[in-house]
């Protein structure tokens, strides 16, 4: 290998160094430009995002003044884990928001799931 192939690769392998640093700090960036829905969302454990959805339905504008403020908290770094539906569900009674989730029981019949309801009628 001559000098010159071996400096034309180190130029090549500096590139792609440079760009690779370049992606990663466009990352976080990235992040900003998320909505506070899409924020909310990542941190909604097991049921949250039912809990949320059926909140939206029933209350949207509160349900979005909400949004806007958990999103800035979870920014902000004072919500680090994540919060399940009894959690957000909680939050949303606490607040003066009854929101009503639809509730099924599900029996094991015959080896079949059937719901509680059907099986009353």
């Amino acid at each position: 290998m001559t000098d010159e192939e071996l400096e034309k690769l180190k130029a090549k392998r500096l590139e792609e160094m440079k760009k690779n640093i370049s992606l990663k700090t466009k990352k976080p960036n990235a992040s900003n430009k998320l909505t506070d829905r899409e924020i909310l969302i990542k941190k909604l454990g097991y049921r949250g995002l039912e809990v949320l959805t059926t909140a939206e339905n029933q209350f949207p504008n509160e349900t979005k003044n909400l949004i806007k403020k958990l999103s800035e908290l979870i920014l902000n770094g004072y919500i680090a884990e994540n919060i399940d539906g009894g959690n957000l569900l909680y939050l949303f009674r606490s607040i003066g928001l009854n929101v009503k989730m639809n509730n099924k029981i599900n029996i094991n019949k015959d080896g079949k799931t059937v719901s509680l309801s059907d099986q009353l009628k």
